[in-house]
């Protein structure tokens, strides 16, 4: 959509026609791909175009590029040389339970390191993100259920952050946990909302107390919950699918 400019409207600001910083831009159009993707307005094997999305969305090219690099290093969208970007496949239930593994090895270790570390900004972050959790909806489409998506991502990311050991940030962020498994909430909103709330809170609790033990111990107990209450969740959708799966 182009300004009265000559500009794109999500190139510009909306008043003084100052420049948005790219990188607010390139997180813009990350959130409207990933929310076509969650929504499964992209299919699997959709060939996603830089120019064409660029033109779609009333941007340049360059911030589409941007984006699209992002989604690609969480395995959401795969890049095959001379046919550009597509759409990547929905985990196996064999994949998606390799994922949780290796979240089960990295995240408790994040725990221990963070709770360590651990100052009172820190906390106070962590326990905004669980409000922001309580407060946010939770219903079928990711425009209903992106808030609860943030603040969840928001959680384990301070976590990571806190460690500060770059490795272990890029080892989190190459895993894509968060956009895999929430992928398979679109058309049902989020199904776990009220345990994995309580989960969250038992983790905070032991880095209040500075045992950063119990830290591990209780994001090693939310991510095998997470990789249960996954397992089932794949299990429906697979079932669902198959034309055998309505009654």
């Amino acid at each position: 959509m182009a300004d009265a400019s000559g500009g794109s409207s999500m190139d510009r600001q909306g008043t003084g026609g100052q420049w948005v910083e790219r990188s607010v831009l390139a997180d813009q159009v990350y959130k409207e791909i990933l929310a076509r993707l969650m929504d499964g307005k992209l299919e699997s094997g959709d060939p996603l175009s830089i120019d064409g999305t660029a033109r779609e969305l009333g941007v340049s090219p360059t911030p589409v590029r941007e984006a699209l690099a992002r989604l690609e290093a969480t395995g959401m969208v795969v890049r095959a040389a001379l046919r550009g970007y597509r759409v990547a496949p929905m985990l196996s239930q064999a994949e998606l339970m390799d994922l949780m593994e290796a979240r089960l090895l990295i995240e408790p270790h994040n725990a221990e390191v963070a709770c360590v570390r651990a100052d009172d900004a820190f906390l106070g972050q962590l326990e905004r993100s669980i409000d922001d959790l309580r407060r946010a909806p939770n219903g079928p489409q990711f425009s209903d259920y992106s808030s609860y998506w943030e603040a969840d991502e928001r959680f384990h990311r301070l976590i990571v952050e806190q460690t500060r050991n770059r490795f272990l940030l890029g080892a989190y962020n190459s895993l894509g946990g968060h956009a895999h498994r929430f992928r398979l909430f679109g058309g049902t909103g989020v199904r776990d909302a009220r345990i994995a709330i309580e989960e969250h809170s038992a983790i905070l609790a032991a880095m209040r107390a500075g045992d950063a033990i119990a830290a591990r111990r209780a994001m090693a107990g939310h991510i095998a919950g997470v990789r249960e209450r996954a397992a089932r969740e794949r299990e429906h959708e697979v079932v669902t699918d198959s034309p055998h799966g309505h009654n």
